[in-house]
């Protein structure tokens, strides 16, 4: 294994984050192995977190499935397919890690490191599913219940059946490219409240000019609501009517 620099105490904080004493930290320490830090270090597939990513994600599916199952019985199969799909997409959990603070502990190798791994959804995400599949391994799946339901609840409550709102910074990079402009930059403007309310104002650029800002209790939120409100500006200037609504 790669020289992880995750002391005990590292751990433990994490835990404390998570509402859960591992019996086996080894499993936890595994859980947040990237690919990336894997390849340069020339190991094996299975030294990374993916193992584990793929078991958790199954426990995911199920919590998320079982859950939606017993709260709403009226709703039919493909309802609760649709439902499920939004509670489970990499963008909800990429949220939902950024919250945890789990960028911090998620072991990258340089190059995913300096890209912005760290706050990247896609990364975030799947380091989520291999905790949790790390968890069911450790305690079982009512251990994962008890830590999914109150969050599934959350985003349901928050978001409905039709899920996140639309992808914003994929949409006005898109746009931006396809007219051979640059893919937009985001950097924190300012940033304030304790560690467990912080709220981010993000910018978003286009080689050197701030199209936009926007505030967000995370920096993901606070990078699409800049997206959005670039995307809003750039289309109605452009004449556009397709204009995605203000939240």
């Amino acid at each position: 294994m790669p020289n992880l620099e995750l002391d005990e105490p590292t751990l433990e904080r994490l835990e404390a984050r998570l509402g859960i004493q591992f019996t086996d930290r080894s499993l936890l320490a595994q859980a947040l192995v990237h690919r990336s830090i894997v390849n340069e270090a020339d190991l094996g597939d299975a030294d990374s977190n993916e193992r584990l990513e793929f078991l958790g994600d199954a426990a995911l599916g199920l919590v998320a499935a079982e859950l939606l199952f017993r709260r709403h019985p009226e709703r039919a199969e493909g309802l609760l397919t649709h439902a499920r799909a939004s509670l489970v997409n990499l963008t909800s959990l990429g949220e939902v890690s950024e919250a945890l603070g789990l960028g911090e502990f998620v072991q990258l190798g340089r190059g995913e490191d300096m890209s912005g791994g760290r706050e990247r959804s896609s990364v975030l995400g799947r380091a989520f599913e291999a905790v949790l599949g790390a968890i069911y391994l450790d305690q079982g799946l009512e251990a994962v219940r008890e830590l999914l339901e109150p969050i599934l609840i959350s985003e349901l409550n928050r978001y409905g059946w039709e899920g996140p709102a639309k992808d914003f910074k994929s949409q006005l990079q898109e746009h931006l490219q396809a007219g051979g402009g640059p893919t937009p930059r985001y950097e924190v403007v300012f940033e304030e409240g304790p560690d467990h309310h912080r709220v981010f104002t993000m910018a978003v650029r286009a080689g050197e000019t701030v199209l936009a800002s926007g505030v967000g209790l995370s920096k993901q939120r606070a990078e699409q609501a800049a997206a959005q409100t670039a995307l809003t500006e750039i289309l109605k200037a452009e004449g556009t009517m397709d204009v995605p609504a203000a939240d």
